[in-house]
């Protein structure tokens, strides 16, 4: 038998590794996820492990395989769901039978305060969710929603097919959750309601996590607004004599180097607002949302308030991009003039390097006939000296002996120091 690749099972569970939960209504659903304010993604995963560990324990659980990601188990009266992502951590507890008092904070200590505080991470969302029968009176419905929701930013919709009907307001009560309410048709399967239970979740973590996105976008856009005229300042004066290229470059790749920076910074979470936001999407696409009595639905809640937000994200992301483009293309102009200015410069350089070299070739020359003059001077001296016995033996006089000496002795100097010069060069 053919043997299978090392992660061909991992990639199939990988398919089912975060199954929906069977849930019947009327119940409650406790939901929080917590994140490292500061570089989760990087987060130390074992410290996650062991909060969810020490909540186990104090209902006797068995624990989840080491390397595991999501878990599920049964602590008291309540369901537990826990699962790992990139860069948080979310709990999901469901327990049967709803509060006589809407919405009772005391439904949220099925996750005990005291353990809540050893997280290790910050509250990024919290969430009561009141799943009922839908009533036969929609009004009757309807006026409770109005009751337990700000009617303002209340978004209502019939979802898949209409198998119920979801309500809530994105805002946050005094106890510190955000409140949804589920109403379900009689006869609507336990894995349906789980689904629609798990959409909503998905929906307001990812509404969080993508809106970080937004409070990095103002800080980034402060500064921005701090580079930018700087930026334009440097491109306006590109051709004026002041400041020196030089130094008008050096200071351009100062401000590329802080945009760089920025890039590094804020690359992942911008990248990470988008994956979120197409996520957020997908899941308020998949309730095939109808609306209700004239009511907003979560669809149109997300494109008054949400996109909003994220085209902010975006145009923040793109303003970076274009002035660090804006930045290297000035400094590609700087260094054009520069090496123009530069070649300019080498140009006169050499210049005067050549009227230096002609200057020292007619130095050299001269000193060279100087040298012939004075060489020719000791030598005929010296030839005089040697010739004169037999100049006198022929009777020439010392004087008629120099005469005869001067024209071959410097002509012989002559040659002899040309050709020196030659085998130097």
């Amino acid at each position: 038998m053919i043997p299978d690749h090392p992660q061909r099972f991992a990639t199939v569970n990988e398919l089912h590794a975060r199954p929906f939960p069977l849930l019947q209504a009327p119940c409650t659903v406790a939901y929080l996820a917590i994140k490292e304010p500061v570089d989760a993604a990087n987060r130390d995963r074992q410290a996650d492990r062991d909060h969810l560990l020490a909540l186990l324990d104090r209902h006797g659980t068995g624990h989840p395989q080491p390397e595991a990601t999501h878990f599920a188990a049964e602590i008291g009266r309540s369901s537990l769901k826990w699962e790992s992502h990139t860069e948080f951590v979310t709990y999901s507890a469901f327990t049967p039978g709803v509060s006589a008092r809407p919405y009772d904070p005391m439904e949220a200590d099925v996750l005990p305060a005291d353990w809540l505080a050893r997280a290790p991470g910050k509250r990024l969302t919290s969430v009561l969710m009141r799943v009922e029968v839908m009533p036969e009176d929609e009004a009757a419905m309807l006026a409770r929603l109005d009751a337990w929701f700000v009617a303002e930013s209340l978004a209502v919709a019939r979802v898949v097919d209409g198998a119920a009907v979801v309500a809530g307001d994105f805002r946050i009560d005094p106890a510190g959750h955000m409140r949804f309410a589920i109403f379900v048709r009689p006869g609507t399967g336990a894995r349906r309601v789980g689904r629609i239970v798990q959409r909503l979740c998905e929906i307001e973590t990812y509404r969080a996590m993508s809106m970080l996105g937004l409070m990095r976008s103002r800080q980034l856009t402060s500064q921005l607004n701090a580079l930018d005229p700087r930026l334009a300042a440097l491109v306006g004066a590109l051709d004026e004599a002041e400041p020196s290229p030089e130094a008008a470059l050096h200071s351009l790749l100062a401000i590329s180097a802080e945009l760089e920076s920025l890039a590094v910074k804020f690359t992942f979470r911008f990248g990470a607002t988008l994956a979120y936001e197409a996520i957020l999407n997908q899941r308020v696409q998949v309730l095939r949302e109808e609306r209700v009595a004239g009511r907003q639905t979560f669809g149109e809640f997300m494109m008054r308030r949400y996109d909003p937000a994220m085209r902010t994200v975006k145009s923040a992301e793109k303003r970076l991009k274009e002035m660090a483009e804006r930045a290297e293309r000035a400094a590609e102009l700087l260094r054009t003039r520069v090496d123009v200015e530069r070649s300019a410069q080498n140009q006169k350089l050499l210049e005067s390097m050549d009227r230096r070299a002609d200057l020292a070739l007619r130095l050299q020359h001269t000193v060279e006939g100087l040298s012939v003059v004075a060489i020719s001077y000791y030598a005929v001296s010296l030839a005089g000296y040697l010739a004169y016995p037999l100049a006198k033996a022929a009777g020439w006089g010392k004087e008629a002996l120099t005469a005869a000496l001067v024209l071959p002795v410097m002509a012989a100097v002559w040659l002899m120091v040309r050709r020196i010069r030659k085998s130097v060069h």
